[in-house]
């Protein structure tokens, strides 16, 4: 049994963290520090230049990258053809994000608006084919309140 004094979940980290792949993860590392303020907790880059592993720290919490590595089976989703999966990021003012995030070269796939469910939220995408949802809260809603504007903004077909 081992004896290591070891946290099970490093301070810093969360219990859930992304593990992006990016074609081209060096520059994405640059990309997310200027789209939404990153900073470099780590990078490790082979012999040869690529990124093995980088974490990066956006707001209170860590984003993980490495670069596609297709004999291990790590494709990113520009080699995929996309993905189904959205990061979603909550930020004190959405609108001025959105804004640095596409003057960094994202593009926007849902403008920003006042949701019904309490946010102000938009959507983008990254120059490496992620998707991010960015949002900022606005309102606390209760369930019933939430369900009477979910109903209202989707009404029945």
């Amino acid at each position: 049994m081992s004896t290591s004094t070891s946290k099970p979940i490093p301070e810093g980290m969360r219990s859930l963290t992304p593990h992006l792949v990016c074609a081209d993860a060096v520059q994405a590392i640059e990309f997310y520090k200027q789209a939404f303020g990153a900073t470099e907790a780590m990078k490790l880059l082979a012999p040869n230049g690529q990124l093995v592993h980088a974490g990066l720290r956006i707001g209170d919490s860590m984003l993980m990258l490495a670069e596609e590595c297709p004999e291990w089976g790590s494709l990113g989703p520009k080699s995929l053809k996309g993905s189904p999966v959205v990061i979603h990021l909550m930020v004190p003012n959405v609108d001025a994000t959105v804004a640095q995030a596409v003057a960094a070269g994202a593009t926007v796939t849902m403008p920003v608006a006042d949701m019904f469910w309490g946010d102000r939220y938009g959507q983008l995408l990254d120059p490496f084919g992620h998707r991010w949802s960015v949002a900022t809260h606005l309102r606390d809603l209760s369930p019933e309140e939430l369900h009477e504007a979910m109903l209202k903004a989707m009404p029945a077909s």
